[in-house]
């Protein structure tokens, strides 16, 4: 017990926490759990209490937890060649055999695979080259990158900027000015409630032509999007969406990145988002997926299109002027060709497609009548209840009641783990692939004792 309680003061004295209320954690009024191990869907902290993580880390721990073939992989590789940079041509067995599986993966029109660290440095990586191409292509004008609100890609200043959501641009100084925002695909959020699912994507359509006429197409670089909204509400786009803003970006020559850092390798049930609903990228980021989180690593997918263009670049100007120390890490490069074996080998996105499916019913048989949820949505191993004070009016509560924190932390009183998702009163579910029926029931039972706790 002393132990405990002196990492606890270590912690509030020494441990600045991301996405944490500061204060509050350094005075001990909120203490955070420290983790001590886990096991494919469970994680057990210092005191062992064991908890069932729905929401996979920050979804991101695909296989499960206690994968002994991806710390093998691991271990293997620290022994081997901890490290070597990848600058001037050189590289790692690891990363080569990882690029290579990741473009056997990947839509056909993909050419070749950037290796850093984080969605976010992913996401940088892709505006320098977006950039880049332009400025190859004697277009200084064309920089703008359109991004959407609530939309999630990143917490660094220009990753931040595409990210939209209030709580990473405040106090910040952001978003930047190279970025503007659009419509979110959110059809419960619909500003008119009469309004067909095609209807809504009309307007969002209008809304982005609205936006490209004032900006000017000639100043517009890029467009940003998940296949479906992550972090903004595990929003999945109304039927016909993506379809019909690919083609207003063809026809004003708008490159795509789809941001498929929680979608890609297999959390649509599919390999890639963007297969899923039939986008046409230009550039895909890749991250949580890549190695399951049991090693960073990022990745940023060039189509052939840009990487010609980027191959051009470097005859005219030398070598291209962007990395990373840690730029295909060998060790996160082992961890990545090994998770991506497992994924294969355990039939793991197949799972998730099918108790994807599974879970979403039954949290709808369960929760879909309730007078206070306004709306359960999911794809794969993704699924959302919002929850409002009235449904027929789809009147929302107020923010300050903080209904989405409470029925989190009654979850949590249950043994399962989701998370409070931002700018709403939404509890989200992101489980590990290896979830089985029978989890799906323990997490759906412990959601209605949370709803019956918090709503009545």
């Amino acid at each position: 017990m002393l132990t405990n309680d002196q990492l606890s003061q270590w912690d509030r004295e020494n441990f600045f926490h991301p996405s944490t209320h500061l204060a509050q954690h350094a005075r001990g009024e909120a203490p955070g759990r420290v983790i001590k191990t886990a096991h494919r869907v469970h994680i057990v902290d210092r005191d062992g209490t064991e908890l069932l993580d729905a929401f996979a880390g920050l979804y991101c721990v695909n296989v499960g937890y206690g994968r002994h073939e991806i710390a093998d992989a691991i271990a293997e590789q620290a022994r081997e060649l901890a490290y070597y940079h990848a600058y001037v041509g050189h590289g790692s067995e690891a990363a080569i055999t990882l690029a290579k599986m990741v473009l056997d993966r990947a839509p056909d029109h993909m050419s070749k695979v950037y290796f850093g660290l984080s969605g976010s440095d992913a996401n940088e990586t892709n505006i320098k080259l977006i950039w880049y191409y332009n400025n190859i292509l004697g277009r200084p004008e064309k920089k703008k990158i359109i991004s959407r609100w609530r939309g999630y890609h990143g917490s660094g200043l220009m990753t931040g900027s595409l990210t939209g959501l209030e709580l990473f641009h405040k106090k910040f100084d952001l978003p930047l000015a190279q970025v503007v925002h659009t419509e979110a695909p959110y059809y419960f959020r619909r500003p008119d409630l009469d309004m067909s699912e095609e209807a809504f994507v009309d307007h969002c359509v209008a809304k982005l032509e609205e936006l490209i006429e004032r900006e000017g197409a000639d100043t517009i670089a890029a467009f940003i999007g998940e296949p479906v909204l992550g972090t903004g509400g595990l929003v999945p786009p109304p039927a016909g969406y993506w379809a019909a803003i690919q083609k207003v970006l063809d026809k004003h020559d708008i490159l795509l990145i789809a941001d498929e850092v929680v979608t890609g390798f297999g959390r649509l049930g599919t390999m890639f988002g963007s297969e899923h609903y039939g986008m046409k990228p230009d550039l895909i980021t890749i991250a949580k997926g890549l190695t399951s989180a049991y090693a960073p690593l990022s990745g940023s997918i060039v189509s052939d299109k840009m990487w010609k263009v980027l191959e051009q670049g470097t005859d005219e100007n030398g070598p291209i002027g962007h990395g990373w120390t840690y730029s295909a890490h060998p060790i996160g490069a082992a961890a990545g060709v090994a998770n991506l074996k497992l994924l294969d080998e355990l039939a793991l996105i197949q799972n998730a497609g099918t108790v994807g499916a599974y879970f979403k019913s039954a949290m709808q048989a369960a929760l879909g009548d309730h007078p206070h949820v306004g709306d359960i949505r999911g794809e794969g191993m993704l699924c959302a209840v919002e929850f409002v004070k009235d449904r027929d009016s789809r009147t929302f509560f107020d923010p300050s009641d903080k209904i989405g924190y409470g029925l989190a932390g009654a979850l949590l009183s249950n043994g399962v783990i989701g998370r409070a998702m931002p700018q709403g009163d939404i509890l989200g579910f992101a489980p590990p692939f290896c979830l089985t029926q029978q989890d799906a029931d323990v997490v759906v039972d412990a959601t209605v004792k949370a709803v019956k706790a918090v709503l009545g």
